[in-house]
């Protein structure tokens, strides 16, 4: 991990992150609003930062094959899933994501355990997979509507009052699994205040380009309220460990949510510290073969090798030149940018 850039956004993600053993009161101890001091104007900078390293570290992480990376997205509806997705994954290969929504279990998904249709989705190495919405639906929605857990055509002993404590501990074995063969679990929870999923409902009512995203049941879902804030609250209790730790990012300002998501994205990526391979030294004679042949069918009157002419230019301050069409240079993204000293995240302070 490199030290200052990896230190800044290790200090900025640390109030969001929940302690193993921690027990949460989601209303009490984390607040929507919080946006450690920033403006939207310099959030923007920072957001541009966070997609350019992670661009960086997704192909050194394609690359290298060996690890991969399971990012979890869970937040009530209108929490803003889809638009974190969009902006904080902008700048990466699309060939290096896969994104996986899950809706209602289909009948074939039902005939499985619980967990099956989420194995299918994980990702391969090398590659970075997106759960919008998880495995955490199934002590969410599942315990909000206990009428799911007959859905899923649980034995009457499965069902009993011990079922959410074995599926935490289930879950909890499972990512570490995950995380002991190379997949390393990335759990965020967007964090949204009441009122302002009410005013974001009433802005999908109030705009006909926005009508679509509107159903009558999220609604009757927000009904169940503060039953969905006993549940996160338990999980973010349950199923935050040291091999795969909980995020709780404020939601109620989009911009900063995208910032943390990012941030704590590329601090996993970070961390994992993906390298490009190195080539044997037969390699290397091959690779210089074919580049004396390649050299040897230059057109008259052009350099030999045109990307290494441009580069003697430039490194003797005569200018690199115009790139080619590929976009052939070796410019990477600028690191750092100013996260700032986050306050405490802890407890809840107002809306910042």
């Amino acid at each position: 991990m490199s030290d200052e850039p990896a230190a800044r956004i290790a200090e900025f993600i640390e109030p969001l992150r929940v302690a193993p053993g921690t027990r949460v009161d989601l209303g009490r101890d984390f607040d929507p609003g919080y946006r450690a001091g920033l403006r939207k104007r310099e959030a923007e900078e920072l957001l541009r930062t966070g997609v350019a390293l992670l661009a960086e570290y997704q192909q050194r992480l394609a690359a290298q094959d060996t690890y991969g990376v399971l990012l979890c997205l869970q937040a009530l509806d209108a929490g803003g899933k889809d638009g974190t997705i969009r902006h904080v994954m902008s700048g990466v290969n699309p060939q290096g994501v896969r994104v996986s929504s899950f809706k209602v279990p289909s009948d074939e998904e039902l005939a499985h355990d619980y967990l099956w249709r989420y194995t299918r989705r994980l990702p391969e190495r090398g590659e970075i997979a997106i759960f919008n919405r998880s495995h955490y639906e199934e002590v969410l929605v599942v315990r909000v509507h206990p009428e799911n857990l007959v859905r899923q055509k649980l034995p009457g002993e499965a069902r009993g009052p011990d079922v959410w404590e074995r599926r935490y501990r289930e879950i909890n074995e499972w990512e570490r699994h995950l995380t002991d063969s190379g997949f390393k679990v990335v759990k965020i929870f967007l964090n949204l205040s009441k009122e302002e999923q009410r005013t974001r409902f009433l802005k999908r009512i109030d705009l006909p380009e926005k009508n679509w995203k509107f159903s009558a049941a999220d609604v009757r879902e927000r009904r169940h309220w503060d039953e969905y804030q006993r549940a996160f609250s338990a999980m973010l209790s349950a199923t935050s460990t040291a091999w795969a730790p909980w995020y709780v990012v404020p939601a109620d300002r989009k911009w900063f949510a995208r910032i943390c998501t990012a941030a704590v994205l590329a601090h996993t990526l970070m961390d994992i510290d993906p390298r490009y391979p190195e080539v044997s030294e037969e390699a290397r004679r091959d690779l210089l073969a074919a580049r004396r042949e390649l050299e040897r069918e230059a057109p008259s009157g052009a350099p030999a090798d045109p990307y290494a002419a441009r580069h003697v230019r430039a490194r003797d301050g005569r200018g690199a030149g115009p790139e080619p069409p590929d976009g052939g240079g070796h410019g990477g993204p600028a690191e750092g940018g100013k996260h700032g000293r986050p306050r405490r995240h802890g407890k809840r302070r107002g809306r910042g």
